[in-house]
């Protein structure tokens, strides 16, 4: 791509591990200032989850970061930010305007008033998630759907579900380019056994953000039922939902098999996925779920919900069981437990499996094809 393309990326807090959208864009922006490209994130302001050294930084491996105006009220924050973020973008020098996520779409008329390029990446069917199934979030959300539909140049989707329901509901074609992943390096089980005194093999993980369609409800109810000494270590931030960690927090406290870590990034992380018997993901709704691509990557036997999200990234690298039924998971938890060479075979399938059906570099090279498309 040509030394002087320059494309302008909101939707995202921040470049950070907060969400999946958030590592989406980190790993799309870093490698396309690699090519060649100049890359503007317009950011949330405000306390950045990582820390506050993260504050107002503006430069990250080449990509420029700017803050936007942001109300930071419940609800508010993201419409208030996508607001000034496709402001900005429609009077910025852009070559194309990419806006990650349905509620953030609901601006995508704003660059396009103004001539630009715009390409929407639908993350999955936000107005499905629980915090958002009704009010304000949720018509701002479906309209911010439609809006896509009617101003994006393209609309990149991550999973073939998703590319059914656009062609179905609005007759829209999509394109489909799902999420890629890194081979990471193996870690060593240090700060965890320090800080949560859990070793290699001693734990089942989920690594999420906590929220109720994560399915972590089920995860907890199934395994208390499982006859193992291992750990359930649910590794995660709540977003905007505190009542629902209290509810977790509540349901698990009669069980001190039950570890919750909070946010983790960095080799905590890296140690959590190294280390872990297996990694599970009992969603009832996903977009592309990053967490799972990551496990895989980490040489991970994993047990997944039967949602098209997880059952097309696995295929037949993982057990599966029935969405939202506590005795399926309960069982295939517990077979787990009483078949280590079960475990052991399907981990050692998982790492290239995955490393090679999701590139991060294929990822990024389809994208830039795309703009080159919407540009001409």
């Amino acid at each position: 791509m040509e030394e002087k393309f320059r494309v302008a990326m909101f939707g995202q807090k921040r470049l950070s591990r907060e969400g999946g959208i958030e590592i989406v864009v980190k790993e799309l922006c870093t490698r396309m200032v690699q090519a060649g490209c100049q890359v503007t994130c317009y950011n949330r302001a405000g306390h950045h989850v990582s820390g506050a050294e993260y504050d107002g930084k503006t430069e990250y491996e080449g990509i420029c970061q700017k803050s936007v105006p942001t109300i930071e009220k419940k609800g508010l924050a993201a419409v208030s930010s996508s607001a000034f973020a496709a402001l900005y973008s429609a009077f910025g020098k852009y070559n194309v305007v990419h806006i990650h996520a349905e509620g953030p779409a609901f601006f995508s008329w704003l660059p396009k008033l103004f001539g630009k390029r715009v390409v929407v990446t639908i993350h999955g069917i936000d107005w499905q998630r629980e915090k958002w199934k009704s009010g304000f979030g949720s018509k701002f959300i479906h309209q911010g759907e439609k809006n896509a539909v009617k101003y994006a140049d393209e609309i990149i989707v991550l999973s073939k579900g998703v590319q059914d329901y656009f062609q179905k509901i609005y007759g829209r074609e999509t394109c489909f380019i799902p999420n890629g992943v890194n081979r990471p390096k193996l870690r060593e089980a240090e700060m965890i056994s320090k800080k949560f005194g859990i070793s290699k093999d001693s734990y089942i993980l989920f690594l999420g953000r906590l929220v109720p369609e994560k399915g972590i409800r089920y995860l907890v109810e199934a395994f208390k039922q499982v006859k193992t000494d291992k750990k359930l270590v649910i590794a995660g931030g709540s977003s905007d939902t505190n009542s629902f960690m209290k509810e977790l927090l509540e349901l698990a406290k009669a069980d001190d098999r039950i570890i919750f870590t909070g946010f983790v990034q960095g080799q905590l992380l890296d140690e959590l996925y190294s280390n872990a018997y297996i990694y599970t993901l009992p969603s009832d709704l996903e977009g592309m779920p990053l967490s799972l691509l990551e496990a895989m990557s980490y040489g991970n036997c994993c047990v997944v919900s039967d949602i098209p999200e997880c059952t097309e990234v696995v295929e037949d690298k993982a057990l599966i069981f029935k969405k939202a039924d506590i005795n399926d998971l309960r069982d295939k938890l517990q077979s787990t437990c009483d078949y280590p060479r079960m475990v052991t075979k399907l981990k050692q399938q998982a790492a290239d499996f995955i490393c090679k059906k999701y590139n991060w570099d294929d990822v990024v090279e389809e994208t830039m094809q795309l703009y080159r498309r919407v540009r001409k």
